[in-house]
């Protein structure tokens, strides 16, 4: 078995992690999905991330094998849900953006574990609700939300550079504990 864990990212990492998102981006391209596909995430959307201490890398060997965001905050995208509604919507949770994983790791089930060490830190912190979310054409996504143990609750949309409104159309997950 591998060494496997998660850390903050850092500036350093930036241009690794950055190779991983173009590679997530191809592979969305190549299922067909708009998602990712007009400059999000951008070099500066992640190094926010990073200088906020809000993303995280997975570490397996030593080396970057995948990247994502947590944030633990209200996000404006998800006030408004339709097609459904959030279970709960009075304690605070957290929310998993952002993530890929690099295609070398392939079949490795690395995703999984990624999200599970993600809520492992955010639940010894506090936090018993979480959220995710993802375009209606990247099943990749929607497989490892379900799989984590994300129930689909409704449709939100985001604020992302898109070619059109429905662009921005996202199914939207949610996991209590």
């Amino acid at each position: 078995m591998s060494s496997v864990y998660i850390k903050r990212a850092q500036v350093p990492d930036l241009k690794k992690i950055m190779n991983i998102i173009a590679q997530a981006q191809a592979m969305l391209k190549a299922d067909g999905s708009p998602q990712w596909q007009n400059g999000y995430p951008s070099l500066d959307t992640i190094k926010s991330d990073i200088l906020a201490q809000q993303c995280w890398v997975l570490i397996v060997d030593g080396k970057i094998a995948g990247t994502a965001t947590l944030i633990i905050a209200d996000d404006p995208n998800y006030r408004n849900i339709t097609d459904g509604h959030w279970k709960n919507t009075t304690d605070p949770y957290a929310t998993i953006h952002r993530i890929a994983i690099n295609p070398d790791y392939a079949g490795q089930h690395l995703g999984k574990i990624f999200i599970s060490n993600l809520i492992s830190h955010s639940y010894q912190n506090g936090i018993r609700n979480f959220r995710i979310d993802t375009h209606l054409l990247n099943k990749r996504m929607q497989f490892l939300a379900k799989n984590s143990g994300y129930v689909h609750r409704g449709k939100i949309y985001v604020d992302e550079p898109a070619v059109n409104h429905e662009d921005n159309a996202r199914l939207a997950f949610e996991l209590n504990l």
